[in-house]
């Protein structure tokens, strides 16, 4: 029997392209090089980069949940 195949975990990209001056994306709060690898990474490492992403917006000033 075939495995199911795993969903990609998508770009949290939102087309607000700004580092700050610690390499963080102000629109998906990925840093630089995880913007860069994105497209290298399995879908394990982008799940790993996702959770980065959520404390990342959790600790932002602009956090509203």
């Amino acid at each position: 029997m075939s495995q199911p195949v795993e969903k990609r975990v998508s770009s949290p990209c939102v087309s607000i392209c700004y580092l700050d001056e610690q390499d963080i994306c102000q629109g998906c709060y990925r840093s630089g090089q995880e913007i860069s690898n994105w497209g290298d990474y399995s879908n394990e490492q982008r799940q790993l980069v996702m959770d980065k992403v959520r404390e990342r917006e959790k600790s932002s000033i602009n956090y509203i949940g």
